[in-house]
């Protein structure tokens, strides 16, 4: 049987309609609901932004190229056309059917300019009088004459007018001419919504659109209005900077950065309603094609909605987790002597991130630290892990940082970080020419008892202690020789220094981990041609690389079980009988982002259990620096697989992945409900609370 795969475009928008799911679902909590539709709204322009992107810019190859693709680019860009303008349909929907009125039902109501009080009208003409008028910037559309630039992920209204003034010496025509126009919203001055005053117990919030909708007469006052509608343009992203082999990469990205608001149309987002011929005028003045047209709502940029306010209403969010202690670094507050105990394991967001800053922390303050090493994908805004690091260079510790700058969207904060540890003294490396790197490590040296100590910390997330509020990780920390010096390695390579170094313990990518987890695979199969148990668990974020998913069927075909949790892309097509019917895939989607990688491999009962920073993508297996590594302390080992269980069975966030990606629910008859991030926090809380009595 030939084996096929899933396209990776429409298994990534049936993610993000997982992500839209929780917008309708009844269970969430209101506010919960509009940051799940900001999520959409955010995904899916990345999603035009690079992926839709790179598609259009495949159809300018010639026939020969065009030859090698496994697929027909016009076929799938209409395919994506409709299926994201069914979405558009459904996430109206839900803002129409769903958000507005259980806004409503907590004394929050939405209004447009046409249903403003005279007291609100008054309100708003002042904000609009002092905040808005200086920041309005009206521009006049005449086709092949005046063009408007509109810059990316801006919000715009189009306007239709007609002139005031008549010549009386001729007669007015019988077609009235009428005039375009374009008026930015200007929410990178004035926060896009508006909280109007109370009027008793209710509470009123107008969109900024609506406000400029309501002066439209004043700011085009030499104009009859007749018509407006929101319009928005995503462009390319122009992030074919992973594709430089050579040449100074830094200057390279910051030149992107700065074309990044002028690339190439990738989706028009027009409000439904606007007439056709409205439309076709745009579309004709502003230079676009017929596949660049989206039908949306009234409203664009939902991405907003990550700030949209609260007037003091309590329960409108998830009721808090509160990040729990770890009993054993608790117990033991200095770092160095805990993790030369034993191995600690933290989980993120479930634990404190706390941790991971102190041990940076300490480790800037100990006098016996000579060095700390860092890979660093994604920082938050003043990020307490760049301090921690900047202490340590001032103390005298020799600190180096490896920056990767091409972190998609998070180049700019990336290299402004890096420019403050430059400052400070900081050895800084930056990106490698033709690799991401992607791992997140942490490499301490100490001076003890005359001898040089290392101690490591591996996770499958980044230092970023923001996103660790909200992201599913795992942290390890460990002192043991087999991984710290394995840890040193990946650094010498990372330094340019390229080690012959052959890896016994971690898997590295530019080092044969690919190779390493199809020979674990293989292994499998070996075991289930012999009649034994074989089994493989999986978790990841995307499954997309067509070599491992062979391997995957292949172990399928040979009767090994295999389980998979894959929250986003995953192109393997599960369940079919030949091919994969030994194959179960689901995805959750809850509050916290699904993103720490596991590995269990069987191994004839003598289980290999790995966490990683990897996806099984080709990039990350191909060109990333990436690193897997295995967990050995039984007690943790028992830990993750209980989380892991946990996650395989959940019947009330998880999807199944069927071979159409239809998102149906897990839901498990005659079996008591359990939504796996709420019963891991119990889990790990009892797991807390019974080393604190047993003490």
């Amino acid at each position: 049987m030939e084996y096929k795969f899933y396209n990776r475009e429409l298994s990534w928008l049936a993610f993000n309609h997982r992500v839209l799911q929780e917008a309708k679902d009844p269970n969430t909590p209101i506010y919960e609901k509009i940051k799940f539709l900001a999520i959409f709204s955010s995904n899916l322009d990345e999603f035009f932004r690079v992926r839709v992107a790179s598609l259009r810019a495949l159809l300018d190859l010639k026939k020969g190229p065009k030859k090698e693709l496994k697929f027909d680019v016009e076929k799938l860009l209409n395919k994506l056309h409709k299926t994201v303008v069914k979405m558009q349909e459904e996430f109206s929907g839900v803002f129409i059917n769903i958000i507005k009125p259980e806004l409503e039902n907590h004394n929050i109501f939405l209004i447009d300019h046409t249903g403003l009080s005279d007291t609100q009208k008054k309100f708003v003409s002042e904000i609009f009088n002092v905040q808005v008028i200086p920041h309005i910037m009206p521009m006049i559309i005449a086709k092949k004459k005046i063009t408007p630039f509109l810059r990316n992920h801006r919000l715009y209204i189009a306007v239709k007018l007609s002139s005031k003034h008549i010549n009386n010496s001729h007669k007015e025509p019988k077609k009235k001419r009428y005039q375009y126009a374009i008026v930015e919203i200007p929410t990178n001055h004035i926060d896009r919504f508006i909280l109007l005053p109370k009027i008793g117990n209710n509470n009123y919030i107008i969109f900024l659109d609506d406000i400029i909708r309501l002066f439209l007469p004043q700011i085009f006052y030499g104009y009859n209005v007749h018509d407006s509608y929101a319009v928005k343009l995503t462009r390319d992203a122009e992030l074919y900077i992973d594709d430089e082999f050579q040449g100074n990469l830094l200057d390279k990205i910051k030149k992107s950065l700065a074309k990044r608001s002028s690339g190439a149309p990738s989706r028009f987002l027009y409000d439904r309603t606007i007439p056709l011929s409205f439309l076709k005028f745009l579309k004709e003045a502003l230079l676009l094609a017929d596949e660049d047209l989206f039908p949306g709502g009234r409203y664009h940029n939902f991405s907003d909605f990550f700030k949209f306010p609260n007037p003091g209403i309590k329960g409108l969010y998830y009721s808090d987790l509160k990040p729990l202690k770890s009993y054993e670094l608790e117990k033991n507050r200095d770092i160095f002597g805990s993790v030369s105990q034993n191995d600690r394991l933290l989980y993120f967001p479930y634990h404190k991130y706390d941790y991971v800053i102190n041990a940076l922390e300490q480790a800037a303050s100990d006098h016996e630290v000579t060095s700390i090493k860092i890979t660093l994908y994604r920082v938050a805004k003043n990020s307490k892990i760049v301090n921690a690091l900047i202490k340590a260079a001032h103390r005298g510790k020799e600190v180096t940082a490896f920056v990767e700058i091409k972190a998609r969207f998070d180049e700019e904060i990336n290299i402004h970080s890096a420019e403050e540890l430059q400052k400070a003294g900081v050895k800084v490396l930056y990106s490698m020419p033709g690799l991401k790197v992607h791992a997140k490590l942490v490499m301490i040296t100490r001076i003890e008892r005359g001898k040089e100590k290392i101690y490591t910390y591996l996770s499958t997330g980044n230092f970023n202690e923001k996103t660790a509020r909200l992201y599913t990780d795992f942290g390890l920390f460990t002192a043991k020789n087999e991984i710290t010096n394995e840890v040193k390695y990946v650094f010498e390579f990372l330094e340019d220094k390229k080690p012959d170094y052959h890896f016994k313990h971690l898997l590295v990518a530019q080092y044969g981990m690919r190779q390493k987890l199809a020979e674990m695979i293989d292994n499998e199969i070996n075991f289930a041609k012999l009649g034994n148990h074989a089994s493989i668990t999986v978790k990841l974020n995307s499954l997309e690389d067509e070599r491992i998913i062979k391997k995957l069927y292949d172990a399928s075909n040979a009767g090994v079980k295999i389980n998979l949790i894959v929250r986003g892309i995953c192109c393997l097509l599960p369940g079919v009988k030949g091919m994969s019917e030994n194959i179960h895939v689901t995805s959750i989607v809850d509050r916290f982002l699904e993103h720490d990688r596991i590995f269990i491999f069987n191994n004839g009962g003598k289980e290999k259990l790995y966490l990683s920073s990897a996806d099984w993508m080709k990039r990350n297996l191909s060109r990333r620096v990436e690193v897997c590594f295995p967990v050995y302390d039984e007690n943790l080992k028992n830990i993750i697989k209980h989380i892991i269980d946990i996650k395989l069975n959940d019947n009330i966030k998880a999807r199944i992945i069927d071979e159409r990606q239809t998102n149906l629910y897990n839901s498990v008859q005659d079996s008591p409900p359990l939504r796996s991030q709420y019963e891991i926090y119990t889990y790990l809380k009892n797991l807390e609370k019974e080393k604190t009595i047993n003490s």
